[in-house]
């Protein structure tokens, strides 16, 4: 749980342990408390939630609960949020569904050309472990632009909610021959 002090915003060193959480890739939910201590309208929640997205850019995927610990609101949120998300690190997609999910996006958003070549991909699975992280064997790894690896990523996060959980796109070399 990555806590927030709703009177303060996200600052430098909130943006700065999440920084941390992404580099060792764990799963978190993002807990912004004191929220008793705000004047609220019907727009204060969304507008909060967008403030904490765009300084955390980068945890995009994660649950934002707003609590307040002195009154009790929405404490009851914080443990089902978080098991949730713990589950969704252990979430399985199969190896027909995760190639069937490439070949449409690829289908919808073909890979750039770099240096005159496209990337192919031939197929993708699932690797085994926590967090998840999907193998993409491919005619060039040299060829993933960074863009394209994300594009790949929101359209896996799109179809399979992974709240709260990193996910890793690895790129490896495959002999089409075979």
């Amino acid at each position: 749980l990555l806590m927030i002090d709703a009177t303060e915003g996200v600052t430098d060193q909130d943006a700065h342990i999440a920084g941390y959480i992404l580099e060792e890739h764990k799963s978190v939910v993002v807990v912004v408390n004191k929220w008793d201590a705000i004047e609220k309208d019907e727009y204060t929640m969304d507008d909060f939630t967008n403030h904490v997205r765009y300084e955390l850019k980068f945890l995009d995927y994660v649950p934002v609960l707003f609590i307040s610990a002195l009154t009790g609101q929405r404490v009851e949120l914080v443990l089902p949020t978080a098991l949730e998300v713990e589950a969704a690190r252990y979430k399985r997609i199969t190896t027909h569904e995760l190639n069937q999910l490439v070949q449409e996006a690829t289908f919808r958003h073909s890979p750039p050309a770099v240096r005159g070549q496209r990337l192919r991909i031939y197929f993708a699975t699932q690797a085994e472990g926590s967090p998840p992280a999907f193998v993409f064997f491919v005619n060039d790894p040299k060829l993933v632009h960074f863009g394209y690896q994300r594009y790949l990523e929101n359209q896996i996060r799109e179809r399979h909610a992974f709240p709260g959980t990193p996910i890793k796109l690895l790129f490896r070399a495959h002999d089409e021959r075979r």
